[in-house]
């Protein structure tokens, strides 16, 4: 039997690896992910650095260089579709018609969170109630739930009256504020059926919210200045 030469055996691993190289590139970008996930990873233009444009397109998000309009990822579900898109400096936030509501950064899924109510899928909105997004509304019918958006901790639930429900697409940022309606069925002043939250909850005289900060951390991140 020929040996082969110390050259030729690694002429031969060089050769192996040049072959292998598109399988591997091919397993990084198209990476299937846990709760029916698919992210494919397109090949960006130079500076990607800058924020993407984001957009829903049939069953997927997508994200595109804002310069040269390439894209730069797709994002789907297998089974669902999103029905609600919130953007945000180094956040891209989906509500799917499952009730998952995800953040997708910089190419990949940093969390999933499952919104704890039915109308969800049929009748949310995703808000940020604060200027700089840190803290995530989901906006349903019958409450409102609000999430950390660094880590998707839910931090709080506010139900609607008995008798009413929540308009998730009427709604006013002001100031720090965001103005909900609440629909009661009820004839009178169209001011008694608004409600007022922020990051730490719904804003009435007295409150004493808890704060959204991590442990550790001090401050509280979802107040605005």
């Amino acid at each position: 039997m020929r040996t082969l030469g110390r050259g030729t055996r690694l002429a031969l691993c060089a050769v192996a690896a040049v072959c292998a190289l598109p399988l591997l590139t091919a397993a990084h970008d198209v990476r299937p992910l846990p709760y029916g996930d698919r992210l494919t990873v397109h090949a960006g233009p130079a500076g990607t650095a800058a924020p993407a444009v984001l957009r829903t397109r049939g069953t997927a998000v997508e994200a595109y260089d804002r310069g040269s309009g390439r894209a730069r990822w797709t994002y789907h579900r297998e089974g669902r579709r999103p029905v609600g898109l919130l953007t945000a400096p180094g956040h891209a936030f989906a509500l799917w018609s499952d009730g998952m509501v995800t953040d997708t950064a910089h190419a990949t899924v940093r969390w999933h969170r499952a919104v704890p109510h039915p109308g969800a899928r049929v009748g949310g909105a995703l808000r940020s109630l604060d200027r700089g997004t840190r803290m995530l509304a989901v906006v349903t019918p019958e409450r409102i739930m609000a999430y950390r958006t660094e880590d998707g901790d839910l931090r709080w639930v506010l139900p609607a009256h008995d008798g009413c429900a929540f308009a998730p697409n009427r709604a006013l940022w002001a100031r720090g504020v965001l103005l909900l309606a609440q629909d009661c069925g009820r004839s009178g002043a169209w001011t008694d059926e608004l409600v007022a939250v922020d990051g730490l909850g719904r804003i009435v005289p007295g409150r004493t919210p808890l704060a959204n900060e991590r442990p550790g951390r001090t401050g509280h991140p979802s107040r605005t200045a």
